[in-house]
This record gives structure tokens, sequence and C-alpha cells, in this order.
């Protein structure tokens, strides 16, 4: 009786034994097989929601992983069950233990968010924006125009998009587009220092506009060493109480910004952001400037121009006049141009 008690002991002692010698190799196969990248590494977007057999499937298809059935068991093994939304980036020749550990802590990679100086529109804006992070164009698009939102970080309807300063943000690609929100006011503040924000003082403007007056001058001139110049024409005209006269804004209210000449018909157009009809800055930017140009403008020129017109010989300068009776003359020279190059 002993002896046959000890042979079911020894059966029991091997069948364990195997069966955690087979545990350990499988982990061990599983837990320190490398993954074989040909590129330095790889990116994967786990978009939320996502389930396990769904990152099986990315993994699978950004040939990450050599086979989705094989990964779903380390994940067992690993007892990776909680799918964690975001940007993350598998370098070459780490493990699949490595990539598990990181899939399930969540530790992601943030990701370049570029916001470029051309953006007229809350659409183009929240186009660029949800082409490259998770966050749903429709739904960028209602927060820009959500007024109780807005004016919670200090900003309306009409200037919203002066949050999103053209720059390139390391941002996490599935940040929550409120708390996304939240961050660009954050850094826009402290854009706004204690240098920038006398010269705001100085020249009787707010922070929104100085921007805005930044978008106008932008769209008037590509010659960077005008801006100073024409800004300080806008702020003349501002101070004097007269209309701004700026072709760009009479371009945004009819939504054309193609017009190569902008006529009498168009100024006639009832907008708030026809400042040949409304005097005083619009209501909102008709593009986002960038830092360097808002520089630009807060450093403007104190001079005595009134007037500018484009050059007649189409440099894409400017010529600047003191009173309405020069300006008309450059204003004259510059229409007989147009007519001989048959631009109406």
């Amino acid at each position: 009786m002993k002896r046959r008690k000890k042979s079911k002991i020894a059966v029991y002692i091997t069948v364990t034994y195997v069966m955690a010698y087979s545990l350990f190799i499988a982990t061990k196969v599983y837990f320190g097989e490398r993954i074989d990248l040909r590129a330095a590494s790889k990116s994967l977007f786990i978009p939320s929601g996502a389930t396990m057999e769904d990152v099986a499937d990315s993994l699978v298809s950004a040939r990450i992983a050599v086979g989705r059935e094989k990964f779903l068991r380390y994940a067992a093994l690993n007892g990776f069950v909680n799918v964690k939304s975001g940007h993350y980036v598998v370098k070459r020749n780490s493990t699949y233990r490595q990539m598990i550990s990181m899939l399930n802590q969540g530790r992601q990679t943030p990701v370049n968010l570029v916001i470029s100086g051309n953006i007229r529109t809350k659409e183009k804006l929240a186009e660029i924006i949800s082409g490259q992070l998770e966050a749903d164009s429709s739904e960028l698009v209602v927060l820009l125009n959500d007024s109780a939102f807005l004016a919670e970080l200090g900003f309306d309807v009409s200037n919203g998009i002066l949050l999103f300063m053209p720059d390139t943000y390391n941002v996490y690609w599935n940040r929550d587009a409120r708390r996304l929100f939240r961050d660009m006011k954050n850094l826009y503040d402290r854009f706004w220092n204690a240098s920038r924000t006398a010269k705001l003082e100085a020249a009787k403007l707010s922070r929104e506009g100085a921007m805005i007056l930044a978008s106008l001058a932008m769209e008037e001139t590509a010659k960077y060493g005008e801006l100073s110049r024409i800004a300080g024409v806008f702020v003349n005209r501002l101070h004097r109480g007269m209309l701004l006269q700026s072709d760009p804004t009479v371009k945004y209210a009819v939504g054309d910004f193609s017009l190569r000449r902008v006529l009498k018909s168009h100024t006639e157009t009832d907008s708030p952001y026809n400042t040949y009809m409304y005097k005083g800055l619009p209501p909102g930017p008709i593009c986002i400037p960038s830092r360097r140009i808002v520089d630009a403008v807060l450093d403007y020129e104190h001079h005595d121009y009134l007037y500018f017109c484009a050059k007649s010989d189409f440099s894409g300068s400017h010529v600047f006049a003191k009173t309405l009776q020069q300006h008309n003359q450059n204003a004259s020279a510059y229409r007989s141009e147009l007519n001989k190059r048959k631009i109406f």
C-alpha cells in the first residue's frame, strides 16, 4: 500500500513539473520573444472604445505582431484586459513583454499637432486638428460655436479660433476635445506675458483686439517688413475713429479670398466684418496670426500715415500716404495697372 502511495505522489509531482515547465516555456516564449521590426519603430493608434481583438488586429495589420492569436494568448497570460486608447510607439527589438507592459499601463507617446497660419474658418481649423488627433471635427466645431463653454475660457464664438495660435504642439493623440481647448487656453495666457501686456495697454488694445488686428495685417501683405508699418496705419485710424477700409475684411465678408480686385459692389456687402461699412475692428479674426506676426503688430511703427495701397509694379509691396489726396493718386496708379492687366 505504501509503495502505491509513493507511486501516485511521484506521478503527481511529474505531472505538476511538466505543467510548470510548459508554462515556463510558454511564458519565456511569449514574454521574451522579440518583435521583428524592420523599421526603427512603428506607431500604433488605439482609438477610444477599442477591444482587445481590435488591438490584436491593429498589431497584425501594422506588422508589429506576427499573429493575432499569439498576441491574444500572450495578453491573457499577462493579464492584459484594460485597453487604453492612445498613440504608442513600439521600438525595434522590444519584446512582447515590454510592448504589453506599455499598452497595459497606457504609456503613450505624444504626437505633434501642427497648426498653420493660413486658417480662416472654424471648419478648416477643426479639419486640421481632427486630421492629426482622435478628436472628431464635428465635435470641435460644436465647441467653437458653444458660447457658454468659450465664455468660460474668456472667448466668444467670433474669436474662439484664436486659442489655436500657429505652432507645433506636443499633445496626446486621444486628448479630450474640451481638455485640448483648456490646454490651449493655458498656453495662450502664457504667451501674453508682462512685456506684451504693456504693449497692449500702450496701443489701447485688448489681447483679442491685437490678434484681430494682426490677422488684418497678415492678410494685407506677404512682406514681413511691412507688417509693423501697416499695423501703425490701422492703429492711427482706430484712434481717430476712422473706418479701417481693409480689403481682406471685405473678401472675408463676401466669402471669397480669391478675389484679385475688390470692387465698390463688394464694399457694400452688409457684414460686421466689412470694415468699409463698420468702424473699429471686426468681431473676430479673418485668419489665425502667428506669434511672430502678433509681435510685429505689437511693435507697430509710430508714424503719421493713414493710408496704404499696393504698388502699381505688382511687387507685393505697398506705398503709404499721410493725406487722402496722396492716397488717391497712389490708388489711381494701381487701378490703372489693374486695368492694363485686365484684372476686373
